[in-house]
Parts: structure tokens; sequence; C-alpha cells
């Protein structure tokens, strides 16, 4: 063999990856959240350095994120035997035993830890691990057995809220609350039953009750935390957050409440935290869980997994479809900034109000609001089982659903609506005389509706409307302006006007 081709096998040789090459490339794809590529590059470290227990107890926790516990706990307790002083190893056994249920043996690894490193990176951890096993030994040493009337209640409370049936929620919780008085979950599902309903005073000391009663209830910070946002109470709402933010729960139903109401007011950051973080440890999900950790992992820059939860949401609940959260990526070409369409509070009294008119003109300004998610995913804002169908139908439109024309009226209403968008284009961002065209506007539509007006040209509807508003309010507005202004003849607008003059005899 010649000098050179010693030399590039010596060269070769030298290259060939061992365990800690794997090992770094795992910790690389980690950081980048590939922990598919990142468990494969592990196992191969492992199998090459099978000593090393920094690289087996590595494997071993994302094995367990994984939620392959019973191949984690050998792994983790393969990494003790090679190394029992390390304090990282001794955590995740506390952590794996918690998580299998064997909560003497957790809660002994976790005293351990704290002896090893009392003010180590992971002692609140071990804390709450410590903690959580005392308190469910209390609990499992209780003589009573689970109180079955009261669980039946309970899921009887849960179906009605979920039904938008508040009054019917409310008597049983309340009948519940007096026979359980300790039920704590019961109280805080009672407030929101009745904040949903309008009665947030009554809510609000509901849930100060609880806390005076059961210090750091975290549902019920939570629920407090809700309702100041909603009411916009920014100086109870902000101590509160910087409250919730230091909150390290360990149950899985707390880290659920805490991330889902992130999510909700909109601390993704932390949101996707503490939602991707259970969902990691096995947590398999509901319909609610997949939407807030798709809206908080959009928001909080991880665009794959956002595209994941919501698939997996789809499947669960195909209603959902076109609720997601990148719809309104080109939010800023579409939203109107005009002062009336992003008051929250402006467009809830629209669509709260008794006419049919008024809430048609609500839900289509619902459409360009910044707050179309917010209210549209709030149980209490619209119960579309108490619309009328006209109503319904906005709303649909405002939602981006588009009328499947299966007969004139369908042909008529698509119409109607081309010439509210029409007519809205011209005049936004809307001012206060704004909102009164459209006010105008959507009774003429309801009423054209009723009488099954056809609404043909929609460009000539629009200018007609436009029209008749501003020449009742302004000498200088003529025909021909209006019709030059939406590229028709000055006869045609004549004619629609006279036809949608019928239909408002009283205007002034």
């Amino acid at each position: 063999m010649d000098k050179n081709e010693q030399y590039k096998n010596n060269k070769i040789i030298s290259f060939v990856p061992d365990g800690d090459f794997y090992y770094e490339r795992a910790l690389a794809e980690i950081k980048k959240e590939q922990f598919p590529e990142a468990l494969k590059y592990l196992k191969r470290a492992v199998e090459l350095n099978p000593k090393d227990h920094q690289i087996v107890m590595q494997y071993g926790i994302m094995v367990m994120e994984e939620g392959r516990f019973e191949e984690a706990l050998d792994l983790l307790i393969q990494a003790y035997e090679l190394e029992p002083t390390d304090g990282d190893v001794i955590f995740y056994l506390a952590e794996i035993h918690a998580h299998l249920g064997l909560l003497r043996e957790a809660k002994l690894f976790a005293e351990k830890y704290m002896d090893v490193a009392p003010e180590g990176e992971l002692s609140e951890e071990a804390k709450e691990i410590i903690e959580f096993a005392e308190q469910e030994a209390a609990f499992l040493a209780d003589d009573q057995p689970a109180d079955e009337e009261l669980h039946l209640l309970q899921e009887k409370s849960r179906r009605l809220m979920e039904t938008g049936e508040f009054d019917k929620a409310v008597s049983v919780l309340e009948d519940i609350v007096v026979d359980y008085p300790e039920s704590w979950s019961s109280f805080n599902n009672l407030a929101l039953a009745y904040f949903y309903r309008g009665e947030t005073s009554d809510a609000r000391e509901l849930l100060y009750d609880v806390l005076r009663k059961d210090k750091g209830n975290v549902h019920a910070l939570c629920n407090l935390a809700v309702f100041y946002y909603y009411e916009g109470d920014q100086e109870k709402l902000l101590p509160l957050v910087d409250l919730l933010v230091k909150i390290r729960p360990y149950q899985f139903e707390n880290r659920y409440k805490l991330g889902a109401t992130f999510a909700l007011i909109g601390n993704h950051k932390e949101a996707y935290y503490w939602l991707r973080s259970i969902q990691k440890k096995g947590f398999e999900g509901d319909s609610g869980f997949f939407f807030w950790l798709a809206h908080a992992a959009f928001f909080s820059g991880h665009r794959q997994q956002a595209e994941t939860a919501f698939s997996r949401l789809i499947e669960i609940d195909p209603s959902k479809a076109g609720l997601e959260p990148w719809a309104d990526e080109n939010a800023d070409k579409q939203i109107d900034t005009s002062i009336f369409t992003q008051d929250k509070q402006f467009l809830l009294d629209k669509i709260g109000n008794e006419y049919v008119s008024e809430k048609m003109f609500g839900f289509f300004l619902l459409g360009k609001s910044i707050h179309k998610q917010e209210i549209v995913a709030h149980p209490a804002y619209i119960d579309v089982e108490k619309l009328e169908d006209l109503e319904k139908l906005v709303l649909a439109s405002s939602l981006d659903y588009q009328l499947v024309e299966k007969s004139v009226a369908d042909q008529a209403f698509n119409r109607a609506m081309q010439a509210s968008e029409l007519l809205y284009a011209k005049h936004k961002p809307l001012d206060e005389e704004g909102t009164h065209l459209f006010q105008m506007w959507f009774t003429l539509f309801e009423i054209g509706i009723t009488k099954n007006y056809p609404f043909k040209n929609p460009k000539a509807i629009a200018a007609a409307a436009d029209y008749m508003f501003h020449s009742s309010r302004s000498k200088g507005v003529t025909k021909t302006k209006l019709a030059a202004l939406y590229e028709i003849s000055t006869p045609t607008l004549t004619k629609y006007v006279g036809e949608l003059f019928e239909f408002l005899p009283n205007f002034s």
C-alpha cells in the first residue's frame, strides 16, 4: 500500500462517527424541535456508548416524553446504575415513577434529589412531585368512597354547559355545592355558568370565596383571569397573569387549564409550553385541547406543530374547519381598522340586538374584525340555535362559508352579500356615518329577502343604497357622481333606487 492510500484510509477511519457524534446531533435536533430525528440519533448513540450515563439518561427522557413509560424506566434505571449520584438522573427517576403511578418511589427519588441538589435547577419540580405524592396519599387514605352521585351530577352539568343551557346548569350546580361544600370543581363551573349568563359580579364573588377556602386553586385563578380579560379589567388582570406565570403545576388537569387560559388571553408562549408539555407526556387531548394548542403554537412561532394540532382537531370536530389561526395571515389587508369594527363591545351590542337587521350588521362586521376568533369561540356570545335563518347565513358568510345556490332565494342572498361587500369597499374604514349607512342597508337587505327580491345587479344595488343614504344628508350628492363611482349608468341607478325605496317607506 502506498503512502497516499494509507493516508486516505487513516483519514476515513478518523471520521467514523461514535456515540458522542450522534449525541451531539441529537441535541442539535432537540433545539430545532425535530424530536423524531433526535430520538433516532439518541438510540444510535446509546448503541455505540451504552456505558455513558448522560447519553442513556437523555434517551430515557426522550422515550418518556413519547409516552413509553416502561421503556423509559428501564433506561433511567440503567443510567442510575452507571452513575447513582447524578442529580438529573435521580430527578427523572422520580418523574417516571410519578407517571407510572408509583408515588411512593417517586417521592423517595424526589427527596433524594433534594438531598443531592437542594438548590438545583429541578428543585422546584422535585418539590411538586413530593407535594403531589403526599396529596395523593392523603386522598387514598380517605375511607370515604368516591361519590357516584356527585360524578353523575357533574357530568350532567358539564353537558348542559357545553350545549349552552346555562340556566339549567346553574340549577344543577347550585344543588351540588349545597350537598358537597368542598367540591371546588363544582364551584368553579358554577362561577363560569354565572358569568356566561351575565351575572359577572356573582361569578367573581364565588371565585373569591373558593380562593379564601382553597388557597391557590389553579382553576379559580384561571377563571378569574378569563373574567378580567373579557371585562377588559387590565388593572386586575396583569398582576394575576404575573402570578399564573410563576405557578408550576404537576397534574395534567392543572397544566391543561393553565395552558388554555394563557392561549385565550393571548399569552401564547406560556400557553404553548404547558399544552405541549402534557402532550409530550402522553396526554391524548380533546377538541378544546387541540384548538388551543394550534393557536398557541402558531402565534408563538411553531407553525408545523400548529398545523399538526389543527389537523387533529378537524378529525375530532370537522365543524372547526375555517377557524385555522393562520386563516387571517393577510389580516392587515382585510381587517377594517375603524374603531367601530375593532370595538368588541360595539360588535357584541350589534350581535345581541333584538332586531334582525342589526344582528346582520354585527355579523358582517365580525368578519372584518380582529375579535372574530375570540367572539366565535366564546360559548356565551353567539347562540346559533336561537338565530333566525337569515342571521345564520350572514354569520356563515362572515366566517368565509359560501352558500351553495340551490334555489332562487340562495342566489338572491349571495347577490345581496356581494352588494354588501361592494358598499363596504367604498366606505372602509367605517366612520360613524358609515355605520348608519350600513344599518340602513341591512334593513333593506332584510326586507328585500322577506319580499323575495332577487337583488339581480349587486353593483347597482350597492350604488342605489349609497345614493339613498347620502342624498338625504347632502345636496351635493348626484346620481351622475354615484353612477360613475360604481361604474354603472345613471338610468340603471335610478331604476334600482326606485326598487329599493319601496323597502324603506319611512326613510328620512
